[in-house]
Parts: C-alpha cells; structure tokens; sequence
C-alpha cells in the first residue's frame, strides 16, 4: 500500500512569460504538481492529475475557493506512465500503459487512498507511444487510444482508438477509428456528439513534414490513413505504395509538423466571449524533431458547422528565442467557465480567465 504525501504549496511569482489574448488572464493554479498530464474534476472539486516519467498520480485541492491550490496528494506512485485520467460516477479511472485501474469513490479516500481494481487489462505492454489519454464519452464509455511502437510500422493491434463499457460484466473493446499514429487528446462536439482527435505526425522527414492532424470520427471503425499516408495526400516513403484501394479519411485540419498537438477541448462555458463557444482549444506540446522548434502553445480552433475555419494563438510566450518556457499538455474547462492547462514540462497548472471589464 502507498499512502498519501500532502506538500503545502507557495505560489510562486513566474508564470514562464505566458502571453493571453487582450482582456483574457492567465494565473497559475498550482505550480508545483511534477509532470502534470491529463487533468479530470471530480464533482466536488478536487482535481485529479496523471503523469507519465513521474509514475504518479495526484489530487490537487483548493480549500478556500481562491483559485489556488493549497495542497497537493500522491494517490499513488511507482506506476507505468500513468498519464490519464478520467473521472465518472464517483471513481477515478487511471490508464497506465497496460491497463486501466479505477479507484472507487476517489474523493472519499484521496487523503488515504486504497488500491486500485484492475477494470481492463487487454492492453500492449510497448512503452513507445503507449502512454494513454482517455476520457469518458456521450454514451458513457470509456475511449481508449493505442499509439503504434514506433515512428512509423504497420503493425497489427496498434494504431486505434477503441472504447469499452467499463461496468460491463464482460469488457468487450469496440474499434472506434483506426490508422491513429499517435493520439494524446480528443474530445466531442457539444452538438453533433461527434469525436474529435488530434493525431501527432511522424517523425524523420524534415522540419516541414509531414502535418500532425486535426480528426474527426463520422463512423464507428474509421480509417484514417496511418501509415500509408499522412495529412491531406503526403504518401509515407515506405509505405504509401501499399496504400492500394483503401479509402482513408483525410483530417478536418492540418496543423505545423512537429508541433505536437495534445489535449483538446470543445469550449462550452459562459465565461470567455460568445466567439468562443463551441470551438476549440488545442494544446500544442512542442517539436523536438526540428531544427527550429515550433508549437509551445495553445491553439484556438473555429468551425463553420462542421468545417474548421481557422486557427489563431490563444496562449503563447513558452517559447522565446529558442527557449522553452512551457510545455501544455491537456486542457480542461472547469465550472466557471474558466479554463485549466497542464504544463509537465515544468510542473505546473494554469487558469485562464476572460473579464470585459
């Protein structure tokens, strides 16, 4: 049994030179939560956060309503990459890289956490893109991402975003979409229900390319495209000649290869400006398969129904002549409508805030 470490935070007067739009605030919400990735919130107010090379996962908690974090607990350390996390009914569900664990009525037992129940464990072991971001979805089911165990390889079992019933008697998986290199982020249209994905690009074909990806899911099993080609109609090297007939859908939006799109958020709250609603927020991770570095950011994503229209910066300032500053990883709205980002670069969660004032 692990039991709880309890460290009373200072907030500390940097904020990595971040940079918001005109009239909107950024101020840290914790700034000492080691390798913060995926974030959930309970219904009480608790946050809960994974990490991946930390092993750990964390109830962040802000006592006296201040925006602040007052004390962060280590549910639980020593795991594999558990980086994430989703919340449901009362239990908080972690994904290590094997499997899924779900620790019942999390916000009762934080402070003095019980061990875990294994809910699923028909998962690939490979630590090469296997780390997870899962969530639950509009029909309550848990979706589940596979990276592939390399840069770029055709292998079976790999390279899907599945879903399961996890209160099912028997977890049987569904294949939602397949040819996914890598997706660390989705989330659904507030209206359609329709899933959205981002989808990191390979690696080793110079700074320009090929994209990372912008999805999005219009039938159950999905195919888009990975390995044999990538973005709108770059054909991988080894690849794309064994692309044959197989029809593949193109993405919905093309970001900079390289830049490492993340987590994803449909914005559905009442604080920022109307321009916001319903649009997206995409946290861009950044290169490290460049040259020159690129992303380092937050992206804000608008739609024309159910075409993306444009992209603009949203938070930037994490990388200054070179120099990483950040490193954002998921984002979440919470229930002000403020939004929280992740940064498990440096170890820290922001909140950003709009006033017309």
């Amino acid at each position: 049994m692990k039991f709880v470490a309890a460290l009373s935070l200072m907030i500390a007067s940097t904020l990595q030179a971040a940079e918001v739009p005109e009239k909107f605030t950024i101020d840290l919400y914790a700034p000492e939560v080691e390798g913060a990735r995926q974030m959930a919130l309970s219904d009480s107010g608790v946050l809960y956060v994974g990490t991946r090379k930390a092993g750990k996962v964390y109830a962040v908690e802000d006592t006296d309503g201040d925006f602040k974090a007052d004390k962060v607990y280590t549910i639980i350390e020593d795991l594999y990459m558990p980086s994430g996390i989703a919340y449901k009914d009362g239990d908080l569900y972690v994904a290590e890289v094997d499997k899924i664990l779900r620790f019942k009525d999390i916000d009762k037992h934080y402070k003095d956490p019980k061990e875990p129940e294994v809910v699923y464990d028909d998962l690939p072991d490979d630590s090469h893109h296997g780390w997870k971001y899962i969530k639950f979805g509009p029909d309550g089911k848990l979706y589940i991402p596979i990276g592939v165990p390399c840069n770029v390889c055709d292998d079976e079992g790999y390279g899907l975003i599945i879903r399961i019933d996890v209160d099912a008697e028997e977890i049987e998986r569904e294949v939602v979409a397949t040819g996914v290199r890598n997706s660390v982020g989705f989330d659904w249209h507030p209206e359609t229900k329709e899933l959205w994905f981002t989808d990191n690009g390979r690696d080793w074909l110079g700074d320009d390319e090929p994209a990372c990806e912008l999805n999005r899911v219009t039938e159950l099993g999905e195919f888009f495209g990975f390995p044999y080609v990538h973005g709108d109609d770059f054909m991988d090297p080894a690849f794309g000649d064994k692309l044959g007939d197989h029809e593949f859908t193109k993405p919905a939006w093309e970001f900079q290869a390289h830049v490492a799109p993340l987590g994803m958020l449909y914005y559905t709250g009442d604080m920022f400006p109307e321009a916001y609603k319903n649009t997206m927020l995409v946290t861009q991770h950044g290169s490290w398969n460049r040259s020159t570095k690129v992303g380092y950011k937050v992206v804000h994503l608008t739609l024309d129904g159910q075409k993306v229209e444009s992209q603009s910066d949203f938070v930037t300032g994490w990388l200054i002549d070179g120099e990483v500053k950040g490193r954002p990883n998921d984002v979440i709205q919470m229930p002000d409508g403020s939004v929280l980002i992740s940064d498990d670069g440096f170890g820290k969660i922001y909140r950003v805030t709009y006033s017309a004032e």
